[in-house]
């Protein structure tokens, strides 16, 4: 009897406990640790890939004037400020003199007395060479001695040199007095071309060293984009080719324009190529100079080939592919990459076909024999 007792205990208890390990199995298996991995999946296809390259630059004027002395002075006027257009041989400014306007009449005096001394040189040049033909005459007519006609040749002959030396005296004094003739039109600062002035470096009554500029005029239709490329990405990258240019301060304008030229030198501190981005037609206002902006160039367009999206590249254990559905399981498949556009599309040159299914995005990390669940999409993540 009691073990009859006994019996029908034990069936009740395993009654109770089947139907709990089987709901802790159905449980575990579908929302445990052993649950399968929703997966979104897509199917790899032919299309042409137009790649481009993405990149951040910085408006810059291809031209910039640095108009200041060639000597060191005191600004005495300056008559432009920052922002104003000015022409090409615009007198901007211009520098005290201090004593140079004394100095050039100084020189015209010195200018003056090497005219005369040429002059008076001329003249006994010319007396003494008629005096030693008069006398070579009369010594062939045996009227004087010897002496006397060689007394006037040397004469001629120092009459001659003095000519020499006015002469060199006056090119020294004309050279001199175009020097400081030129070192005077140099204190006038002179626009070279048609501009815009973008810096006023110092008032009236500031000293300036030479070189210094006092004033910066650029050429405004002179204005390119200096642009950072990754040097990863920018294979293809060559003169010429179309390029989009955004603003930093006409959010969502797109300009148009070419790629002039790629840096011959790259920066080996960011590992970024450089290049020069002109616009084909300046825009207006002109944007400041240093604004950022925001380039896109577009490469040629590459022939058909199968094609999958970028999110679905792994790396696994050193080899770079994809979680392939084989027979409805997920398999890691090794794959070669071509060049990918800017819409997150990625050539594969070797290791799929048109046809073939690759997961995109999965809940969790994929491993080899993980069950999947393929859903349409995942909670926060953009389809």
């Amino acid at each position: 009897m009691k073990r009859l007792l006994r019996q029908r205990r034990t069936l009740a208890l395993l009654a109770v406990i089947a139907p709990l390990l089987a709901l802790f199995i159905h449980v575990a298996l579908r929302s445990g640790p052993l649950a399968p991995v929703a997966v979104t999946v897509t199917a790899v296809k032919e299309e042409a890939v137009a790649p481009a390259l993405f990149g951040i630059g910085t408006v810059e004027a291809r031209y910039i004037y640095r108009i200041g002395p060639t000597v060191a002075g005191r600004v005495k006027w300056l008559d432009v400020h920052v922002g104003d257009r000015v022409k090409a041989g615009q007198i901007l400014g211009e520098m005290d003199a201090v004593d140079l306007d004394e100095r050039m009449r100084a020189q015209d005096a010195v200018l003056k007395r090497a005219e005369a001394a040429l002059r008076e040189a001329e003249a006994r040049q010319a007396h003494a060479q008629t005096q030693a033909r008069r006398y070579d005459r009369l010594y062939a007519a045996r009227l004087t001695s010897e002496e006397v006609v060689t007394t006037k040749r040397q004469e001629l002959e120092i009459a001659d040199a003095a000519l020499s030396a006015a002469r060199e005296e006056l090119i020294r004094a004309r050279a001199d007095r175009a020097a400081l003739t030129a070192q005077r039109s140099h204190l006038r600062l002179v626009a070279p071309v048609d501009g815009l002035v973008t810096a006023r470096n110092a008032d009236p009554g500031t000293t300036i060293v030479a070189g210094q500029a006092v004033v910066e005029v650029i050429d405004p239709v002179s204005l390119w984009i200096n642009v950072r490329f990754d040097q990863i990405t920018a294979a293809g990258l060559t003169a010429g080719l179309p390029a989009a240019i955004e603003l930093r301060s006409r959010n969502g304008e797109r300009l148009t324009g070419r790629v002039l030229r790629v840096e011959p030198s790259a920066d080996a501190v960011t590992e970024e190529t450089l290049a020069k981005v002109t616009f084909d037609e300046m825009p207006h206002p002109l944007p400041p100079l240093g604004e950022l902006a925001e380039v896109t160039v577009q490469l040629p367009a590459l022939p058909v080939a199968p094609v999958i999206p970028n999110a679905a590249v792994r790396r696994m254990n050193g080899e770079i592919g994809v979680w392939a559905l084989i027979d409805g399981r997920p398999r890691f498949t090794p794959i070669t990459l071509g060049t990918g556009d800017l819409e997150g599309r990625v050539q594969v040159r070797a290791g799929l076909r048109s046809g073939d299914q690759v997961v995109v995005y999965s809940e969790k990390a994929l491993g080899i024999g993980s069950r999947i669940h393929v859903v349409d999409r995942l909670p926060g993540v953009s389809p």
